[in-house]
């Protein structure tokens, strides 16, 4: 059974799906459930409506009809046939035959009289002797009148009205001359026409049964739809929410239509502008604190400059060689401020992507070396040493070789100056698939996770009791951050067993 069963299971399955993901699909279906629904609701009060109010009808037309065609038999034998009135046997016979034609209905009775209504012939059933030829033109005439006047009579109590042709079941009379090749005569036809009963329903029901197919339509596709209209109901509410600027609220998700994808549009597009809107509300903060950064580390330098000239202009000093003093600290700060100003503006090209680069294949494993020689004497000044851990064979790589060396000599500086002295300097480098890896290694102090996350932001010094002229600009670990990314590679930073280590991994 499940064998036979499943193609139709698999194609239910099937159907329903599509169809669970289309809105087309589903109109088309409610339409079509709805139209089927309205017209069966209709077929059934239209068959329940023309019972209720059916209408029998009793029709003695064809009763009177055979009656009629027995009249004309009689009629038409005698006059054709030229029989005499005396020709017992021919007209007993003609009348025979005649009463075959209404032989289910005993009431009928055929008679032939002379013109003062003595009967000469008559059928078997008949037992009158003498006929009131005025009385029976008289009862002809009353039901042919009768006839064509029906009358409705309520016979039945559970509102079923018959239709009576007639006021009574009275007799139909057929009476006219006839000619006997002899003599002229009457012939007489009475009998109660046999009825028949015929149904007519009421055509009103037709109307009634559209109208409660009609309002079967408009009530089940609003019942079917309605669960479908709250919903977009619901997605229109959450749209407002979100255009008043209410960016957390969601639409839930319902279904897998147009709709739900909708749904799950304007949840992403909420989403996306929260994001932007943070994005842009940080940019302003990045903004606001760059330049609150800028203006202390300018304002720093730029006012021990003004306090020194303003000594020397003020004649403030005991010896000449004080003025020279004084000038050489202004001098020094200035160079500082200089120093500061092109890292600054150095790190504000690399961010707004308003540099390029200049690769060349150059042997990492030599720039380093080169570095680290070109530090010596400033590690020998910091009471520091560095170890380097590189490989003889030449490590490329495709960078921009000036960019790359501004790299690689922040990260040193900043281990001269953080490393506690006297220390040691670990400098790393090592190939890995398709990438080089180099690292910086120096202890340090205990470094907490947000400390170690705000790490390469601008203006940040971890020790906050180093002032500009021990702790560097603070951008140069934020422009390190920036070339490496600007050359598609990666800068991070881990601890490890109270050593700081920075990695680069670039593409080789």
């Amino acid at each position: 059974m499940k064998k036979i069963l499943a193609p139709y299971i698999r194609c239910y399955y099937f159907s329903k799906d599509k169809i669970s993901r289309s809105i087309r699909m589903e109109l088309v279906v409610t339409f079509a459930i709805c139209l089927l629904s309205a017209f069966i609701v209709g077929s059934w009060y239209d068959g329940y409506y023309r019972e209720k109010h059916m209408i029998t009808e009793i029709d003695y037309s064809n009763g009177i009809s055979k009656i009629y065609e027995e009249y004309n038999y009689v009629k038409y034998e005698i006059e054709n046939r030229q029989i005499v009135m005396d020709n017992k046997a021919a007209v007993d016979q003609i009348i025979k035959t005649a009463d075959k034609i209404n032989s289910s209905n005993s009431t009928v009775k055929v008679y032939i009289t002379d013109l003062e209504g003595r009967v000469f012939y008559k059928s078997k059933n008949a037992s009158e002797e003498k006929i009131d030829i005025f009385d029976e033109i008289k009862k002809a005439a009353a039901f042919k009148k009768e006839k064509d006047s029906s009358l409705v009579i309520d016979k039945d109590s559970q509102n079923v009205t018959t239709r009576v042709a007639l006021k009574d079941v009275k007799e139909y009379v057929e009476i006219d001359g006839i000619s006997f090749s002899d003599k002229k005569a009457y012939l007489i036809i009475t009998g109660v026409p046999e009825g028949r009963n015929v149904y007519n329903r009421p055509s009103a029901g037709s109307f009634l049964s559209i109208l409660q197919g009609i309002v079967a339509f408009i009530f089940l596709f609003y019942f079917i739809t309605s669960k479908k209209m709250r919903y977009i109901e619901k997605v229109s509410e959450g749209l407002f929410q979100i255009a008043k600027g209410n960016l957390d609220n969601k639409i839930e998700i319902e279904g897998k239509d147009e709709l739900a994808r909708l749904a799950g549009n304007i949840n992403f597009m909420a989403e996306e502008l929260k994001e932007k809107i943070e994005s842009e509300r940080k940019a302003e903060k990045t903004k606001s604190e760059l330049i609150t950064n800028v203006s202390h580390d300018l304002r720093t330098p730029l006012t021990s400059i003004k306090g020194y000239l303003a000594l020397i202009k003020d004649k403030k000093y005991r010896e000449t060689s004080e003025i020279e003093e004084y000038i050489n600290i202004a001098y020094n700060k200035s160079e500082k401020l200089e120093v500061l100003i092109n890292d600054l503006f150095e790190y504000t090209k690399l961010t707004n992507k308003g540099i390029s680069l200049n690769r060349q294949n150059i042997f990492l494993n030599e720039l380093i070396e080169q570095l680290i020689e070109e530090l010596y004497i400033i590690c020998e000044e910091n009471n520091v040493a560095i170890k380097k851990y590189i490989p003889d064979k030449k490590v490329l790589a495709n960078v921009d070789g000036d960019k790359m060396a501004r790299v690689f000599e922040n990260l040193l500086m900043n281990a001269i100056r953080y490393t506690p002295k006297p220390g040691d300097i670990i400098v790393r480098l090592w190939e890995e698939e398709s990438s080089v890896m180099t690292s910086v290694e120096n202890r340090c102090e205990d470094i907490d996770e947000e400390e170690l996350q705000k790490i390469f932001d601008r203006f940040y010094r971890m020790d906050k009791s180093r002032s500009q002229t021990t702790g560097g600009s603070g951008l140069g670990l934020a422009i390190a951050k920036s070339i490496v990314e600007l050359h598609g590679g990666r800068i991070w930073v881990e601890v490890k067993n109270g050593n700081i280590v920075f990695y680069v991994k670039l593409v080789s």
